[in-house]
């Protein structure tokens, strides 16, 4: 039985104001965070899995941005409409988020130990020798060797990966219910990510959080998420639970993601890339924003609306016309080997 969900999130909408025109980054985007499981949103830069994270966090900058609209539910508040004093104790608090550059979110004129005692006085309201024991246990917890001299460290004395081990100490000292890790592992060399992702998977195990994950690694994804979130511009394409991605990917680009991951093949330099390249937000194509890339585009999904449509009467959907039962789209299925 499918537990509680700790965030539902119901028809997110995010956009830019450029101008005098207003442009989508995120659209329509509804989904469930489960304790103690992971949801991964994959999909290329510039697709608006950074922009949904930033919008859930109300960390938007304005006035670029437009305040986003919709729901956020958690502990049955809207956190798109409380005050700003509020959101300010559950973020960073019991919603948490590491960013996909520790050596940006980290301030290079503070002391390690400043930066995560800060963190421990806001959240925990914990000062003193106390403080001190809570910001060693949570270095221990990341795997941080003598965690009592890198608290006199500066972030330039420490290695990428263990500025971001830090940043996952900073993001779990306020205990939260919910982490959201944005592509943490991309300015790492392929060992440390290794090590990282599976950090956050023994700690998310042992505190029972719910973990939004946002990457562009489909290998990532085998590894890490329970339930999977395809998004191109700003678009949720594809939704489902792991294996319902993995045994059966539906949308094309989904089909393209995994078929761009690199193996032994691509290492002679034979990468399948998806071509093209995702659309501007501010010149999004009619009908499926997918369609001038598409290996299997039909007339029809050039111009108007594109649904969701139920892959096999489960709880996994596409936005594709090609699941729509009709006979121009199971010819095409046909022509592809599809079914």
């Amino acid at each position: 039985m499918k537990r509680e969900p700790v965030l539902i999130v119901n028809q997110l909408n995010a956009k830019l104001q450029i101008g005098d025109k207003i442009y989508p980054v995120v659209e329509d985007l509804s989904f469930e965070l489960i304790k103690g499981q992971t949801l991964a949103i994959v999909g290329e830069s510039g697709c608006g899995k950074t922009m949904t994270a930033l919008s859930l966090m109300r960390l938007l900058s304005n006035p670029l941005s437009l305040p986003p609209t919709g729901e956020v539910l958690y502990k049955g508040n809207n956190l798109l409409t409380i005050p700003e004093k509020e959101m300010r104790k559950i973020r960073g608090g019991k919603i948490a988020m590491i960013f996909q550059d520790p050596s940006s979110a980290l301030n290079p004129v503070y002391r390690i130990g400043d930066q995560l005692m800060e963190s421990v006085a806001l959240h925990r309201r914990l000062f003193g020798d106390e403080a001190v024991a809570c910001v060693i246990e949570a270095l221990k917890e990341v795997h941080i060797s003598s965690p009592e001299e890198r608290l006199y460290d500066y972030p330039h004395q420490l290695s990428g990966g263990m500025k971001q081990r830090i940043m996952i100490a900073m993001a779990l000292i306020g205990e939260p219910d919910i982490l959201i890790a944005d592509e943490p592992t991309t300015a790492l060399d392929v060992t440390i990510q290794l090590q990282v992702l599976g950090l956050i998977k023994q700690l998310q195990l042992k505190k029972q959080m719910a973990v939004l994950l946002i990457t562009h690694d489909m290998g990532v994804v085998a590894e890490m998420a329970d339930e999977v979130i395809v998004m191109y511009a700003s678009n949720k394409v594809e939704s489902g639970e792991v294996n319902q991605i993995f045994d059966h990917m539906a949308h094309p680009y989904t089909m393209g993601l995994f078929n761009s991951r690199p193996n032994d093949s691509s290492s002679k330099g034979n990468l399948k890339a998806i071509k093209g390249s995702v659309p501007s937000i501010m010149n999004y194509p009619e009908g499926c924003r997918f369609h001038p890339r598409c290996p299997f585009v039909m007339e029809s999904c050039k111009k108007g609306y594109i649904p969701n449509f139920e892959i096999k009467n489960s709880s996994h959907l596409a936005k594709c016309l090609l699941y729509d039962g009709s006979f121009v789209s199971l010819e095409k299925l046909k022509e592809h080997n599809l079914i």
